[in-house]
C-alpha cells in the first residue's frame, strides 16, 4: 500500500511542480516522512535527500519541455544559478549533521513564516493593474539571493521555489511566469543537494527492513514518486491549464498551508 500512495502522491508532485514550480520537495517531504515512519528521527533527513533525487528528474523534465520564450527571462543569470548551488551543497551538508527535530521544525516554520509574508507584504496576491505592468518590464532576480536560497532550500530539503516563486512575482512576472522558472532555479539547488545525499553514508535500517537506502535516499520511494509525476509533467506542460492569476496566486498560498499540516500530522504519527 506504500507503493501505491507514493505513487498516487507522485501524480500530485507532477501537477505542483508545473503549476507551483515545487519540483515535488514540499509534496515529496511530508510523503517520505511518513512512509518512512519505521526509521524514527533519522526519516526526515531521509526524506529531505529523497526530495532532492525526486526534485532533480521532476525539475529537470519540466524546464526540458518548457518553451524557450519563458526560459529567455533567466538569461544573463549564470551567477545567481552557480551562488544557488553553491548554497546547496552547504545546506544539504549542514542537513546531514543536524539534528531531525531542527530540521522538521525549521522546515513547518519557514512555510508558516512564507505563508504571514505572503499574505501581509504587497506584491504577491494582488496582480499588477495595466498601468503598472507598462511602466516596469519585469526585472532580474539579484544573484546574491543565490547562496541563502540555495543553502536554505537544500537544507529543509525543498527545491527553493517557496523563496524563488514569490521574488519573481514581486519583480513583475505572472504566477505563471514565476512558476516556470523555479523549475530551473531548483534544478540548480537539486542536483548538488542529491550528489551530497547520495554520497552519504547510509543509516542502519533495522527498525524498517522495507526502506532500501543509497547514502541517504529511499531509492523506493522515490522511484514510486517519479512513476506517478513524470507523465503529469508531460500533459500538463503540453496543455497547461488557464488560471486567473489572482486565484493562482491564492492556490499557492493554500498549497503552503496544506504542507505545513502534513508535516505536523507527519510527525504526530512518526
Amino acid at each position: 500500500m506504500d507503493v501505491v500512495a507514493l505513487i498516487g502522491i507522485g501524480l500530485l508532485t507532477g501537477v505542483t511542480t508545473v503549476l507551483f514550480g515545487f519540483g515535488g520537495g514540499f509534496v515529496a517531504v511530508p510523503v517520505v516522512v511518513w512512509a518512512d515512519a519505521a526509521l524514527g528521527a533519522d526519516a526526515m533527513r531521509v526524506a529531505t535527500a529523497t526530495s532532492a533525487l525526486v526534485m532533480v528528474v521532476n525539475a529537470g523534465f519540466a524546464t526540458a519541455v518548457t518553451p524557450r520564450r519563458v526560459l529567455v527571462a533567466l538569461r544573463g543569470s549564470g551567477g545567481l544559478l552557480v551562488l544557488l548551488a553553491a548554497g546547496a551543497a552547504m545546506g544539504a551538508s549542514a542537513g546531514r549533521l543536524a539534528p531531525a527535530a531542527l530540521v522538521r521544525w525549521a522546515f513547518v516554520g519557514y512555510v508558516a513564516l512564507t505563508i504571514v509574508d505572503l499574505l501581509l507584504r504587497p506584491g504577491f496576491l494582488r496582480p499588477r493593474t495595466r498601468e503598472e505592468a507598462r511602466a516596469a518590464a519585469p526585472r532580474q532576480l539579484p544573484a546574491l539571493l543565490g547562496a541563502p536560497i540555495g543553502a536554505i532550500a537544500a537544507f529543509l530539503g525543498v527545491g527553493g521555489s517557496v523563496m524563488t516563486v514569490p521574488a519573481a512575482r514581486r519583480a513583475g512576472h505572472t504566477m505563471h511566469v514565476a512558476t516556470a522558472l523555479a523549475n530551473p532555479l531548483t534544478l540548480a539547488i537539486a542536483l548538488p543537494a542529491a550528489v551530497v545525499s547520495l554520497l552519504g553514508a547510509a543509516l542502519p535500517t533495522s527498525g524498517g527492513t522495507h526502506v532500501h537506502l543509497v547514502g541517504l535516499v529511499d531509492v523506493g520511494a522515490a522511484a514510486a514518486l517519479l512513476v506517478g509525476g513524470l507523465p503529469v509533467i508531460a500533459v500538463l506542460r503540453r496543455r497547461p491549464p488557464r488560471i486567473p492569476d489572482r486565484i493562482y496566486a491564492r492556490a499557492y498560498v493554500g498549497l503552503l498551508a496544506l504542507v505545513a499540516l502534513a508535516m505536523l500530522v507527519s510527525g504526530d504519527q512518526g
